[in-house]
């Protein structure tokens, strides 16, 4: 039987990608006690790069705030991953990191990682609710748009 938070990302016609694999010397997630820390997640859906470039250069701020939400798409499938497929076990959404790839006249990094965390209370409600860093870098891994990491608390 299918939990509280699969109906809910069918309800809202939301489809997760394969959790993805490190392309470096790093796991996904790990666990610490109630605490899963989530290893930054890129732009990427099931294998194929996604947002290749610059936030405010090649891409608008919306297209930045797509490629924020696909990443708080593949953090949710990590998740589900560390859960052992149960995303009911996600008590609370505590914290995202989200680096931001712009060019050097961009400055709105805070309104492009929206897009990750307006996804996180879409999905989980209040739990989805939590505190958050967003800044700006000169480049991100295989010149990805956007990265965000998570701290989630588990039940």
């Amino acid at each position: 039987m299918a939990g509280r938070i699969e109906a809910r990302l069918r309800e809202l016609g939301i489809e997760l990608p394969q959790a993805a694999a490190p392309v470096a010397a790093y796991v996904p997630y790990t666990i610490s006690g109630k605490t899963l820390y989530i290893s930054g997640q890129v732009t990427v859906w099931n294998g194929e790069r996604k947002f290749i470039g610059k936030v405010g250069k090649e891409f608008t701020l919306e297209q930045g705030k797509e490629a924020a939400r696909l990443c708080a798409l593949n953090i949710i499938a990590q998740a589900r991953e560390a859960c052992g497929g149960d995303l009911d076990r996600v008590a609370r959404v505590l914290r995202l990191g989200g680096f931001v790839n712009g060019g050097p006249d961009f400055h709105d990094h805070p309104q492009v990682i929206n897009g990750a965390s307006e996804l996180m209370v879409e999905v989980f409600g209040d739990a989805g609710k939590h505190a958050r860093a967003a800044v700006g870098v000169s480049s991100l891994p295989g010149n990805v748009a956007v990265e965000v990491d998570a701290v989630i608390e588990l039940a």
